[in-house]
């Protein structure tokens, strides 16, 4: 089993939106199984999933049947990046949250699009994969972000899910 920690700042869109779409797609690949898990780092605990998320979500022809009415909002604990294999961030500033409040993770940390741009495929396992990116130096960008869509329209939420889906599409066999 390999255990996914999907990061974004109130864990009310990008994360909830990623964790869903892996969860779909993770049932199409070989390999080892997947347990994941999504939290924020600056969370109200508890929240349910936000209108225009769902909408979003819902575009997506594979995911219109979905539940998404069991997620609550969750903080991040130390507890959950320990059982993290890797930890799957939205943006640069998630990576300078893990490195600054949890160290020890920062090996196993980065963005979606670094990582569905540089991880490579098996074999080896996905341990040595990642080390071999070394995250915990690796230069940050911006231009790695995926734009929280909190407190836009309804458009800026749909333009969140296609590139998410197209990420998590990428990033899916590689795990």
């Amino acid at each position: 089993m390999t255990d996914l920690l999907i990061l974004c700042t109130g864990n009310a869109a990008r994360s909830v939106m990623a964790g869903f779409m892996l969860e779909h797609l993770k049932e199409d690949r070989p390999g080892p199984q997947l347990h994941i898990v999504t939290a924020g780092t600056h969370t109200i605990d508890g929240q349910p999933m936000g209108l225009r998320t769902r909408t979003a979500l819902a575009r997506i022809p594979e995911l219109a049947g979905a539940n998404f009415t069991r997620h609550r909002s969750r903080q991040v604990h130390e507890s959950d990046l320990v059982k993290a294999e890797l930890v799957v961030v939205m943006e640069a500033d998630h990576v300078r949250f893990v490195r600054r409040q949890f160290p020890e993770a920062a090996a196993r940390t980065a963005t979606i699009r670094r990582l569905a741009d540089d991880l490579p495929p098996a074999p080896p396992s996905l341990a040595e994969r990642v080390s071999q990116l070394k995250l915990s130096d690796a230069d940050l960008s911006e231009s790695d972000d995926v734009t929280d869509p909190a407190g836009h329209d309804a458009d800026v939420y749909a333009a969140c899910v296609a590139e998410l889906w197209d990420l998590c599409r990428r990033l899916i066999p590689l795990l």
